[in-house]
């Protein structure tokens, strides 16, 4: 090769590398992720699992209104509340049946019926988990990935979403649901996803709770404020409605079907619930079950949420000034839309807040909204913080600045768990007292586990034996207890207990003596004592009692002797610390009767 060849090789390749770096942009795209999809899931089906493993059941609900229900199905006994009667028919089969087959299921791997129990909370447990993935890829494409990381510390870390996550109840379902609802409405890669996302709404409203679908009407408004005034075409926006619509129908269609089948009447039970719970009349509807002050879901959710709370609270004012007086722009979408993801917690907020009657799980459908906006409010106080354009924040060290921010978040998250390890050490000897019936191999078919002040407390008939069943002794509650299901077999077709009308039901919370049995039929009785407690005419203490043979009792918090911080998070017993921040415990105890 001669001079004047190589010159132009050389001049060839320094122009094509010259066009290479062009070709290469200034700097490297953001990562998508901060943490992989698969660790992201692993990190809440972890937490999730614990729940579902060893979380006490918090609302008596749960136990009545579902577990028994489904034990009913799958083993021909249980507990019936007067919601199940057909007079009344406002629960739905429906929801209890897509339960009933992997429960079944796992029955079949495992000799005692509390493995069932426990399988059915691991598989909520995953499918929250997986929820809450796709909700995070979607946070982290569309808004931003720093927002994503920290939506998921908080549905990882928080104990509201530790108790929500595999507990048995529909506003559980609608907040899975709801997760989904909402990153369909996020996630417009590929096209629009409003169907797929009405469809999800509908699908928590009908099969879950069908207040839930009220979480719906931000994203609505939307859609049809860019119609109007021309960034989306009405007609095609007009047609992904009917196409959720339709979708919501079948699926309306197919629960009618199924609680037909087992009312032996046609019923649409998310009506039948808005009815009672609305138009219920005088002395019925959910006031008549206990009212609360208005600040009731403020301390709620502080004490389940803490600091992520009160980010989520000051969400939308943080976004609305940031963008209007610094013009920064908080995630990466329009502040119209920005303030649309906002909007859905604040609404159900106000909505059950000026509601007399309030429950912890009336706020779980909306927990997917509370980690958002506490996510995207943090997000924005960091970029406030770390602008350098910041009047305030310009001239601090970064490394001063990350120094004050890390102990706040590592504050917020060790109160979570303290107070998730608190509520588990303290509340779950009823998952526990019932494991000696299993050891002693000594019960009978006939043989019956009575409930008096405890009540309230009981699991489930799968911490039973096989045959073995749950009575109520009079206690000094006077409203209306649980029935059992009708158990007829020859002549009565399939499950007769679920259109058989029961004797003794009413929606008025009155009292029927017919639900009670007399102590001296039972073989097995639980009882909680406390050492302030005093005994009464319908509660003597059992568990004091010469004639009862305590079989099993397991510590269980006192909080009438136990302070407000030591029963709100879990503090060490040790000697060193002050009695009035200490916890105190009574116990939970199984008891047999003497001459058994």
């Amino acid at each position: 090769m001669d001079q004047h060849q190589g010159s132009q090789v050389r001049s060839s390749d320094g122009a094509k590398s010259e066009r290479i770096q062009k070709a290469k942009p200034a700097s490297a795209p953001p990562p998508r992720f901060y943490l992989p999809l698969n660790i992201a899931f692993y990190l809440c089906f972890a937490s999730h699992l614990l729940a579902a493993l060893y979380a006490p059941i918090q609302d008596c609900d749960e136990t009545f209104n579902y577990w028994e229900p489904l034990h009913y199905l799958n083993h021909g006994y249980g507990l019936q509340t007067w919601e199940y009667s057909p007079e009344f028919s406002i629960r739905s089969w429906a929801y209890i049946a897509i339960h009933a087959i992997p429960a079944k299921i796992a029955g079949l791997f495992a000799s005692n019926k509390s493995f069932e129990f426990y399988a059915l909370r691991v598989l909520l447990a995953f499918v929250c988990a997986a929820t809450e993935t796709r909700l995070y890829s979607a946070i982290s494409r569309v808004l931003n990935p720093r927002i994503g990381v920290m939506y998921l510390m908080i549905v990882a870390f928080s104990p509201g979403f530790f108790y929500a996550s595999s507990a048995f109840l529909p506003s559980s379902f609608a907040m899975y649901t709801s997760t989904l609802g909402l990153t369909s409405f996020m996630d417009w890669h590929g096209g629009s996803k409003t169907a797929t996302g009405i469809m999800w709404f509908g699908l928590g409203a009908m099969l879950g709770w069908p207040f839930a679908g009220a979480l719906i009407i931000p994203f609505v408004i939307e859609e049809w404020l860019m119609a109007l005034v021309g960034h989306a075409d009405i007609v095609e926006t007009f047609g992904h409605y009917l196409d959720g619509l339709v979708r919501c129908l079948i699926v309306l269609a197919l629960q009618v079907s199924v609680d037909a089948f087992f009312y032996h009447k046609p019923v649409v039970v998310p009506w039948e619930i808005v009815a009672y719970n609305v138009f219920g009349g005088k002395d019925r509807g959910p006031d008549i079950f206990g009212t609360e002050p208005w600040d009731y879901y403020v301390r709620n959710l502080l004490l389940n949420f803490n600091l992520w709370f009160a980010l989520a609270a000051i969400a939308g004012p943080l976004v609305l000034f940031q963008s209007l007086i610094f013009k920064q722009r908080t995630t990466n979408q329009p502040i119209l839309r920005t303030l649309t993801f906002l909007s859905p917690f604040y609404m159900w907020l106000v909505i059950f807040t000026i509601q007399p009657h309030k429950e912890e799980r009336f706020m779980f459908p909306a927990y997917p909204f509370l980690a958002l906006n506490a996510a995207i409010a943090f997000h924005s106080l960091l970029a406030w913080i770390g602008s350098p354009d910041s009047v305030i924040f310009a001239r601090i060290p970064g490394k001063l600045k990350l120094a004050a921010i890390l102990p706040v978040v590592f504050l917020a998250i060790n109160v979570g768990l303290l107070r998730i390890v608190g509520t588990v050490t303290a509340y779950r000897a009823p998952l526990q007292v019932y494991d000696a019936l299993e050891a002693l191999n000594a019960t009978h078919s006939a043989d019956t586990v009575c409930f008096g002040k405890d009540w309230y407390r009981f699991p489930s008939s799968h911490f039973l034996p096989d045959g073995v069943h749950a009575k109520f002794i009079k206690s000094e509650f006077d409203g209306l207890l649980p029935g059992e299901f009708h158990e007829g077999k020859t002549g009565f077709g399939l499950f007769p207990g679920t259109w058989l009308i029961p004797s003794g039901m009413n929606d008025r919370n009155e009292e029927d003596p017919g639900k009670y049995i007399d102590v001296q039929h039972c073989a097995y009785l639980v009882d909680s004592y406390m050492p302030d407690t005093k005994a009464t005419e319908h509660e003597p203490l059992y568990a004091l009692d010469e004639d009862w043979e305590q079989v099993s009792c397991v510590s269980f918090l006192d909080t009438s002797r136990t302070g407000i911080i030591a029963r709100t998070i879990w503090l060490p017993d040790l000697p060193f610390i002050p009695s009035k921040y200490r916890r105190h415990w009574g116990k939970h105890c199984l008891l047999r009767r003497g001459n058994t």
